[in-house]
């Protein structure tokens, strides 16, 4: 038989870094008390209107050039209507027809057979960055038999990426959703917290025959960890091929990844396509962007938003960041990623290299084999380390001035991993530590005897 083959594309809802929600002023704090940050407009009061929040709007652009997309300088609102408690206008804000950004594209690294010393380039392209409010959020209580609606999400500014089927496995949807949060996290245009529901994924999956047409797809939704996305895609991959050669059929249909059982589950089936009646939002005019060119001398740049003043403007992304990594330190391209992927490490990497007199090529060895793995093992950040940069720094200096052997380094590491506030000296000497200095001192003393008795 011929193979399968696997076509996975997705779309990824990421959260706004704004103070206030994309259409009101309403405050955007996760985890305030319910229904404690909800203005008339958010719960959808008879004749408020919605006014646009030019903070979403240059988050937008900057994303939408981070990815390569062209922006489009005049966009437009549209009415998405469905019926969920949570949404109490019965209709979403989104661009369906004209969105801000379109046709860019991500590329993104993975390694192959999990050997970080192997590692693939892939480009996946973007079809669409659209604006669109969050809905609320219900929270069913099965024990009283009832829904609890909390509105403070609602009207959320959200930024939908929507990318073409170009993907083959949850391992390449994985390292491509990494990417795009590490962007999003350095341009600011989103925090990307997947814990907090800042980041949000759907993967549409299909397997078919080569020369054949894609197969009949299913939905995974809301996907809130990039482990978990890896394996629900690879889970609903193997269960549709399993399914088709066993003579059974995919139905079109929504599904969810129980992450406990590990597997895909039936939510609701999309067979009748539902009718979102779109049309266009009557309360908001065209989104009109500007660049140098287009630009009226007259014009009160407060007023306006210059895709070329965001442009200029815009930091070294990740992929910028690991070649000046690799270029100004001379690590492994592979160390670059690690560095980059756990949030802080490059920072306290590049502080450490700073104060110490150890080549960073032997220092981004204590970082990754010491530093990290403790951190991983105790389940910590790199800034709830108990070993600051200047700690290790001051460990490394002792161990590169050859005062002390590797193995006492390892053991005052050990100490200083209990947060005591001692220095990597003092451990030294509370430990009895023997200092090498004292060693070669003794050594020489020796010596010098041996060579006197010899002499007589």
């Amino acid at each position: 038989l011929a193979p399968w083959i696997p076509v996975v594309g997705l779309e990824i809802h990421a959260q706004i870094s704004s103070n206030s929600k994309l259409f009101s002023g309403s405050q955007v704090q996760f985890a305030a008390p319910p229904n404690s940050l909800v203005s008339f407009f958010d719960a959808s009061l008879p004749g408020t209107l919605p006014v646009l929040n030019r903070r979403c709007v240059e988050a937008a652009v900057m994303t939408g050039l981070a990815l390569n997309c062209s922006i489009n300088k005049r966009s437009l609102f549209d009415r998405k209507h469905y019926f969920y408690a949570d949404l109490p206008a019965g209709y979403q804000i989104t661009q369906q027809r004209v969105p801000i950004a379109v046709n860019g594209s991500l590329s993104y690294s993975l390694c192959i057979d999990n050997k970080m010393s192997q590692m693939v380039t892939k480009t996946v392209r973007i079809k669409q960055i659209q604006l669109e409010q969050d809905s609320g959020k219900s929270l069913h209580d099965d024990t009283r038999s009832q829904t609890l609606v909390d509105l403070n999400r609602a009207g959320v500014g959200l930024m939908e990426v929507v990318m073409e089927p170009d993907m083959c496995c949850g391992e390449e949807a994985a390292a491509a959703v990494r990417e795009l949060q590490l962007i999003l996290q350095t341009l600011g245009s989103s925090q990307a917290i997947m814990a907090e529901g800042q980041l949000r994924v759907d993967a549409n999956v299909s397997v078919h025959h080569p020369g054949e047409p894609y197969g009949v797809r299913t939905e995974v939704k809301n996907i809130n960890s990039i482990r978990f996305l890896a394996k629900a895609i690879d889970y609903e991959i193997q269960r549709q091929i399993e399914e088709l050669e066993n003579g059974g059929t995919i139905l079109n249909e929504t599904r969810a990844f129980d992450s406990k059982l590990g597997c895909t589950i039936p939510m609701r089936d999309k067979e009748g396509k539902q009718d979102y009646r779109f049309m266009p939002e009557p309360n908001l005019p065209p989104l009109i962007l500007y660049d140098s060119k287009s630009l009226p001398a007259n014009m009160n740049h407060q007023q306006v938003i210059n895709i070329d003043w965001i442009h200029e403007r815009l930091p070294d992304l990740p992929s910028v960041k690991r070649e000046k990594l690799v270029e100004q330190y001379e690590i492994l391209p592979e160390h670059s990623f690690t560095l980059l992927n756990e949030d802080g490490l490059a920072e306290f990497f590049e502080s450490v290299v700073k104060q110490t007199q150890m080549k960073p090529k032997k220092v981004i060895g204590w970082i990754l084999n010491d530093l990290l793995s403790y951190l991983k093992q105790h389940s910590l950040t790199v800034k709830e380390s108990p070993v600051s940069s200047f700690l290790l720094a001051d460990l490394l200096n002792l161990l590169e001035k050859k005062e002390i052997s590797s193995t006492a380094a390892k053991q005052v590491l050990a100490e200083l991993w209990k947060g005591e506030g001692k220095t990597p000296l003092e451990i030294v000497k509370e430990q009895k530590l023997e200092l090498l200095q004292d060693q070669k001192e003794l050594e020489q003393i020796c010596q010098a005897v041996i060579d006197g008795q010899e002499n007589e």
